[in-house]
């Protein structure tokens, strides 16, 4: 809940930041992380100074991210009195070169800090100033020094050695690292694990110069991402029957959000029938995060679905992939559906007590 907390209010940040990077590079070219500052140089009818102007407001949008990310951590672990060390541990963060990892056990730092500091027995008199003044005075000094002095180099180290990990994917090692995001994203369709996925990936993008191997995960996580409810999608226009009238309409707006990268448009078909679809979502998104890396497909940007396919490295063999696992999703939920004895409520008229008795030869109760 405290990292979902941190996430939700993270991705606005992620998505913003992300598509506008995404944009500049488009626009100027893989070299324009390396333009001047618009401040000193912007001419209005030259394309690269506006390619270099939306970089440069993305990757001001991205500074936030980890400063955010531990701030709501925070937050939700101790409300508004959580925000301020949050905010200041996650800032350190960056500062030292420890990235996500930094900012998640900052946020979790700040929160604990200020739990502890809220179950102190206070003097009335001190009470007004204690959420103004006093909490975030020492719970900021707290954090900064642990994240100063005692963890915030472990961390670092560790976020080098995670970073350096990746860059050394290659081969079949990538393609089982692919298999493993496609199980996380569409495992709850927005849930916890998703988003651990999601944020994982995201964290590899958020920074100016990202590496190869971090644009393919953040491609692999998007495409399996979109599977659930493309599949869904495509199971209800193929096989109605198997389906209700309310699931065929959500499956008329799963086009779009799938389309969109928004795997909650799944939800509904996976609450109702959990075990058909999350393990047919989930063989469907494996498939597609496999072929994805497999493929080699890079991704700048964090979000956008097949609207952003113009900034998508090997777009055609990227809808190869997400093609691949939405037919998957959708054969097996129509396989395990197919096998049910029952019909859905509103595809077919139930039998009347007196055809089942007839038929089970059985007196019908008065």
């Amino acid at each position: 809940k405290w990292l979902m907390s941190g996430v939700s209010y993270m991705v606005p940040f992620v998505a913003a930041g992300g598509l506008l990077i995404a944009l500049g590079f488009a626009i100027g070219g893989y070299q324009i992380n390396e333009a001047k500052s618009v401040t000193e140089h912007f001419d209005w009818g030259q394309v690269d100074s506006w390619g270099a102007l939306l970089f440069q407001i993305g990757a001001a949008a991205f500074g936030f991210l980890v400063p955010v990310l531990a701030g709501y951590i925070a937050y939700g672990m101790a409300d508004r009195p959580g925000l301020v060390p949050g905010f200041v541990g996650g800032a350190i963060s960056v500062t030292i070169g420890a990235g996500f990892l930094g900012g998640l056990v900052a946020g979790l730092i700040a929160g604990g800090v200020v739990l502890g500091i809220q179950r102190i027995d206070i003097p009335p008199v001190l009470r007004g100033i204690m959420p103004v003044v006093v909490i975030p005075l020492v719970s900021s000094a707290v954090v900064g020094f642990l994240m100063f002095v005692v963890i915030g180099k472990p961390i670092s180290e560790a976020q080098k050695g995670l970073t350096d990990w990746l860059n050394s994917l290659s081969g079949s090692n990538a393609i089982l690292l692919g298999i493993l995001l496609g199980l996380m994203m569409c495992f709850d369709l927005g849930g916890p694990v998703n988003k651990v996925a999601y944020t994982f990936a995201t964290a590899g993008i958020s920074v100016a110069a990202p590496s190869d191997s971090a644009m393919k995960i953040m491609a692999a996580v998007m495409a399996a991402g979109m599977v659930p409810p493309l599949g869904m999608a495509v199971a209800t226009t193929i096989r109605k029957k198997l389906f209700t009238t309310a699931e065929r309409e959500n499956g008329k707006a799963a086009w779009v959000l799938g389309a969109s990268f928004i795997s909650e448009g799944a939800i509904p078909f996976a609450a109702a029938d959990p075990l058909r679809v999350i393990p047919a979502s989930m063989a469907g998104g494996a498939v597609t995060g496999a072929l994805t890396m497999a493929f080699g497909s890079t991704l700048r940007a964090p979000h956008g679905g097949v609207w952003v396919t113009f900034l998508i490295g090997k777009p055609i063999l990227y809808l190869v992939a997400i093609a691949a696992g939405t037919a998957v999703t959708a054969g097996l939920v129509i396989l395990l559906k197919g096998m049910r004895k029952t019909a859905p409520e509103g595809t077919s008229a139930a039998k009347s007590p007196a055809a089942a008795a007839a038929e089970a030869k059985q007196p019908v109760a008065a």
